[in-house]
């Protein structure tokens, strides 16, 4: 039923979106007669009517429809739809503690919505921002010690870890890493359980159970706890918390088990979800994502070392001494504003030219960005163009026109710095400078800028390297050096907050040894989390991967074959654009998208025209 045509704008445009996102809420959950309320809703001067019994319940939403309302919607409506589709209320399970029941209810729901949406990188997006606001909202950023926050949160929060392969958000706090830090090996084993029985509800269930006997929640049944790991087993008989983090995605489901061979639901191509276009990424995360990847944990002291990535012969010796830092936390206030006046000084003589090709790319961007006008409409502004064909017949309705903005993508941008030896003097002062421009483009035009960079924390390996010798020097020990990646600016923080910190780059005995592949995959894990739409990688380095030590006890061909398998898995990924620029070295047999430039000097022209070119129409884009 259509709105009145008397009605304002704001409740047209209201009930468009209630009706777009019930009919949407009811196909991804397979109930097409599913009964769907919004909280507070009024129609016309009526009070609401109670909702009922068997209702989807979804946030309120305003006349002015705010951003965050609509996200707040979205979120909740994909979650409520997967709960439809993959939850049998039959199985689940009833505990006499109510902390326990309560943390079983959400770890099914965090279940649901992981397993629901492997396929679909709009609904994923949608229900991780779900996540952090629900994380703002509960203040967990205040939550300092375990006791603070709830246990559901926590295991809810971890589960979803194992269960994805992805880091939790920086919005769940350090309680969360108290949490994690108080895990027993049984509650290890048995979020392990959970990753990989999260197509199977009745199995997860078992899982959960131990769980929640592991975390003392709950009495587990004699049988269980008879099955159940012990606490005391060695810790070379124990997983390692790489193999704890994996979700087996491939395991085979039985005949008939599939929730999505039920009723014959195929996602559709693009991102589906509650985002306004039902588009699906088919092919998103097809292989199975491994918390391993990102080298989360540290391997054990028996000196197996700790595999980083999937089906690859790869792997760290330990990642125990490994650091993601902020640059801020690299040196001291007074040494920052320093180097960030030396930056500033070399800024002066770059400034003329990237300045200029930065306008031409924010003309660019901000072009695709204008409004346009929507003619023929039935309501809107009287379009003055065609009121002589009233005049000349008045039989003739009306016509009126609105405006509209044209479509734009919502995009993130990361560049990734080799902090390598090697960059050091004219290339990471250029880099440096060139990321200080960008972002500040970027930010004009609403696109998200991420900085990062990585090398080592020692020359010719490091505390890894001391402990393979202590450990009688196994062979073949993968990676030996301990590894820094250094977060500049993330996406979320102002330009103006992180300027200081690009400065950093200059630091004399920063720069030591690069390790790429690892540190590309830590950047597109990164990247993967963003919830815009597009995302683009550019990665700027002036060699191949070089670690002395790691290259002394391997293959020489060690790390360069690693980087190879990391860059042709991220180039298999459709919702990542990735490009390189080599500075006097040749990475076009690497990178599929990439260019070498001579010199450091024309790394600015080479950005700016390497992403003038991403942010150009398709059918404008010049034949490669």
């Amino acid at each position: 039923m259509s709105a009145p045509k008397n009605s304002p704008p704001d409740e047209n445009r209201q009930e468009g979106f209630r009706r777009a996102t019930i009919a949407t809420l009811r196909a991804m959950g397979g109930t097409p007669e599913q009964s769907v309320d919004f909280q507070g809703a009024v129609v016309g001067n009526r009070l609401p009517a109670p909702p009922a019994p068997d209702a989807v319940q979804l946030p309120y939403l305003s006349r002015s429809m705010h951003d965050r309302e609509i996200q707040k919607i979205r979120g909740a409506a994909d979650a409520a739809a997967l709960k439809l589709r993959y939850h049998k209320s039959g199985l689940n399970a009833q505990f006499p503690e109510q902390q326990a029941q309560e943390a079983f209810n959400v770890l099914e729901q965090a279940r649901c919505e992981v397993y629901g949406s492997r396929h679909m990188a709009g609904v994923r997006a949608n229900l991780d921002q779900r996540v952090i606001q629900q994380c703002a909202e509960a203040g967990c950023n205040r939550m300092a010690t375990k006791d603070e926050m709830p246990a559901s949160m926590a295991l809810s929060l971890l589960a979803r870890e194992a269960m994805s392969g992805e880091h939790t958000p920086s919005q769940a706090g350090p309680a969360l890493e108290a949490w994690r830090a108080s895990l027993s090996p049984a509650a290890k084993n048995a979020l392990a359980e959970m990753a990989v029985t999260q197509s199977d509800q009745k199995a997860f269930a078992r899982a959960i159970t131990h769980l929640l006997g592991a975390c003392q929640l709950t009495e587990l049944p004699e049988e269980i706890e008879q099955q159940a790991p012990s606490d005391d087993l060695s810790e070379d008989e124990q997983p390692s918390e790489d193999e704890a983090a994996v979700p087996q995605e491939d395991h085979q489901t039985p005949a008939g088990d599939d929730p999505d061979e039920e009723d014959g639901y195929q996602p559709e191509s693009g991102e589906s979800g509650i985002t306004g276009e039902t588009e699906t990424s088919s092919d998103a995360l097809d292989s199975p994502e491994t918390g391993s990847e990102e080298a989360a944990g540290p391997s054990d002291q028996s000196g197996e070392g700790t595999a980083i990535g999937g089906g690859s012969t790869y792997k760290a010796y330990t990642t125990r001494f490994d650091e993601e830092v902020g640059a801020a936390d690299l040196c001291d206030p007074d040494e920052l504003d320093r180097l960030r006046q030396q930056l500033d000084q070399q800024l002066v003589q770059l400034q003329g030219l990237i300045s200029r090709l930065a306008h031409r790319l924010q003309r660019r961007l901000m072009a695709q960005q204008q409004r346009r006008w929507e003619f023929e409409q039935e309501e809107g502004i009287i379009d003055a163009g065609r009121l002589s064909r009233v005049v000349t017949n008045p039989t003739m309705p009306l016509s009126y026109k609105y405006e509209c903005e044209m479509e734009f993508r919502d995009t993130v941008v990361t560049l990734l710095i080799d902090n390598s030896g090697s960059m050091r003097g004219r290339p990471i002062g250029t880099a440096a400078i060139c990321g200080d421009i960008l972002a500040r483009t970027l930010e004009r035009c609403g696109v998200k800028v991420e900085v990062l960079g990585f090398t080592t924390r020692q020359w010719k390996g490091g505390q890894s390297r001391e402990q393979w010798v202590k450990n009688g020097r196994p062979p073949e020990p993968g990676r030996l050096n301990d590894l820094r990646h250094i977060i500049y600016k993330d996406a979320d923080t102002p330009w103006r907050r992180a300027r200081k910190n690009l400065g950093l780059m200059l630091r004399d005995g920063l720069l030591k040894e690069n390790i790429d592949g690892e540190s590309l995959l830590w950047a597109w894990k990164r990247l993967k989390r963003r919830p815009e739409h597009r995302h683009i990688l550019m990665v700027i380095s002036d060699g191949a991967p070089v670690d002395d030590s790691t290259f002394s006890a391997n293959p020489h061909n060690y790390l360069e074959n690693h980087l190879r398998e990391v860059i042709k898995r991220i180039e298999s990924d459709r919702n990542t654009e990735l490009l390189a620029i080599g500075i006097g070295h040749d990475v076009t047999r690497y990178y599929r998208h990439s260019v070498t430039i001579s010199s450091a000097e024309d790394l600015g022209g080479t950005m700016m025209a390497q992403l003038s070119e991403l942010f150009t129409p398709a059918g404008q884009r010049r034949v490669r």
